[in-house]
């Protein structure tokens, strides 16, 4: 039989709620598929271990992750107890750059029984594919001066091998899929680093003549996810862009709840980790109303990324038809608990 060993990190809020939600119909489909199983390892790191150790991780935390197939990540952050920005850099960026996950990749689709706040969504099926590692979430810049004089700098970094494993992902995508590309740029606005993008991109592009590609501004490209998301097939972007289309394309599927994410390590040295796009909403913590849909499709991605095709298919699968036929949590318009949504996915896939 085939084992994958799985860090689980449930985090914090709903993630304790959603990832044993995963879980349960992960073994579910590898039950019904035969042939595979899961060993799952949980750690507790989340806000609480912090309040308790001063870390969000300990200090041979990535040493102890490093040797699994896979991270599962459910949620970070509690700003009532710990600062965001200590919560996310100490756990969630902390993970993705020590292990170099220098690919994001968000899809958005239709889903049938799903109402889509667009009048007519035609059934849009997208993949954002974001460069993670550099661009303008850098670390570089500071602040000097105080009071009135003060002066804060952000840097944005953009390196030749970053910005090129992130067209090239994108455009090896795009060769199973409907082989359309779409780069996300600036570069009428902002003078050195997008017009480098688009140079990379255009170099990228001359080595997939089979790939239709274009470069689309992104204020333009963010009216047009919500006017025509059926246009799109993959499209590439920046760190800061790629985060906001994603969101976008998470709203206009019904439900940030339903995202899925992937950090990828190109490299295969250290393992990739998948978390949803959906933040820990404290506020409803233990209300049994959070949607586990978008975990699930994240522990959809991971099996494709560990090769099981056919299994993550056949959860996807699962997931549409139960919204097909009306079982769905408060968010995307249903009154179905957690654990009722998840006991049908299950149900489904034994079928």
């Amino acid at each position: 039989m085939k084992r994958f060993s799985i860090a689980v990190i449930p985090g914090d809020g709903i993630g304790r709620e959603v990832v044993p939600a995963a879980l349960n119909v992960l073994d579910t489909a590898a039950s019904a598929h035969g042939g595979i199983a899961f060993d799952y390892t949980e750690f507790p790191w989340s806000c609480e271990y912090y309040l308790e150790h001063g870390e969000m991780m300990p200090e041979d935390g990535l040493e102890q992750l490093k040797k699994f197939d896979a991270i599962l990540l459910g949620a970070v952050g509690n700003p009532q107890l710990v600062p965001d920005h200590v919560s996310l850099w100490g756990l969630l960026i902390n993970i993705r750059r020590g292990f170099q996950q220098s690919i994001n990749i968000r899809p958005a689709k239709y889903f049938e029984g799903l109402r889509s706040p667009l009048a007519d969504p035609k059934q849009f099926d997208f993949i954002v594919v974001r460069e993670n590692s550099e661009g303008e979430y850098s670390e570089v810049g500071g602040r000097i001066h105080q009071g009135s004089s003060q002066i804060a700098i952000q840097n944005s970094i953009f390196t030749r091998p970053g910005v090129e494993n992130a067209l090239r992902y994108g455009f090896e995508l795009a060769k199973g899929r409907k082989g359309h590309v779409t780069s996300a740029t600036k570069s009428n606005g902002i003078v050195h680093t997008m017009p480098f993008w688009d140079e990379v991109f255009a170099d990228v592009k001359a080595d997939y003549p089979e790939i239709e590609a274009e470069s689309t501004h992104i204020d333009a490209l963010a009216a047009f996810f919500v006017t025509k998301p059926e246009a799109f097939d993959v499209v590439v972007a920046s760190n800061l862009f790629g985060d906001i289309l994603t969101d976008i394309g998470g709203a206009v599927m019904g439900s940030i709840g339903i995202a899925p994410a992937a950090n990828i390590n190109l490299s295969g040295e250290f393992p990739s980790m998948f978390e949803p796009v959906h933040g820990s909403a404290p506020d409803i913590v233990g209300k049994h109303i959070a949607n586990p849909i978008g975990q699930i499709w994240t522990a959809k991605m991971m099996l494709d990324h560990l090769g099981e095709t056919e299994l993550g298919a056949g959860i996807l699968s699962a997931v549409e038809e139960v919204t097909k036929n009306g079982v769905k949590t408060p968010d995307i318009g249903g009154s179905a608990t957690t654990e009722e949504v998840t006991a049908a996915i299950c149900e489904q896939l034994k079928k």
